[in-house]
């Protein structure tokens, strides 16, 4: 999933480029935040981590649950040695279904985004995942991955952002005590460059609610 930044989105691309793993609001030099590391934290998003299909469709009863999978075992790397902060994701779904009679396999489909400021979705992929189901077997696993690879240009707050935050305090100074994170514009910026990797499994509608309310 490689990223490009426009106009709107380019502070929003932030997402993979934040450096370092420091105090709360630190900011190097080049002026990349460094509350994370450069590789964002990967979740699963809730309630999206587990899905389950019933036979038939329409029913919700325990007696017509028909396969059940979740995703588990989230791992991630990423190289940030060239223009692009490359991150690649894995991660291992197991299943299980009702009836072990014959072989099968199911799809699922699965998403990665990545959202900004913990609401705002900047770019999301939608692929699938195959479960095999042996003759006989109640249980299958898997593993599947993701990639990401954001523009490291985007990840550098705005220098008069950056400067408002590191600038020199003196004792004596009347704002010295102000916190910068204080002013709206400082908090905006900073919570632009706040990202995360999502991944779950893309659920409908009666999916969601049946997860969300069981």
């Amino acid at each position: 999933m490689r990223l490009f930044p426009s106009k709107a989105a380019a502070a929003a691309l932030l997402a993979l480029g934040l450096v370092g793993c420091r105090h709360e609001g630190d900011i190097m030099a080049t002026g990349i935040l460094t509350s994370y590391t450069a590789c964002p934290p990967v979740a699963i998003a809730a309630p999206a981590g587990d899905v389950t299909l019933f036979d038939p469709a329409n029913s919700r009863d325990a007696s017509a649950i028909d396969v059940v999978a979740e995703i588990t075992n989230i791992r991630s790397t990423c190289d940030q040695t060239g223009e692009f902060i490359h991150t690649q994701i894995t991660f291992d779904v197991q299943a299980r279904r009702r009836d072990s009679q014959g072989a099968r396999d199911v799809d699922l489909p699965f998403f990665v985004s990545v959202v900004q400021g913990n609401t705002n979705v900047v770019a999301k992929r939608v692929s699938q995942v195959r479960l095999h189901f042996a003759d006989g077997q109640l249980r299958a696993s898997t593993n599947a991955a993701g990639t990401s690879d954001v523009l490291r240009s985007a990840a550098t707050l705005p220098e008069d952002i950056r400067n408002q935050i590191t600038r020199e305090r003196r004792p004596g100074d009347p704002n010295a005590a102000v916190d910068p994170m204080a002013d709206p514009a400082v908090r905006a910026a900073v919570d632009r460059a706040r990202f995360e990797v999502l991944l779950g499994f893309q659920l409908d509608q009666d999916q969601l609610r049946y997860n969300a309310t069981r």
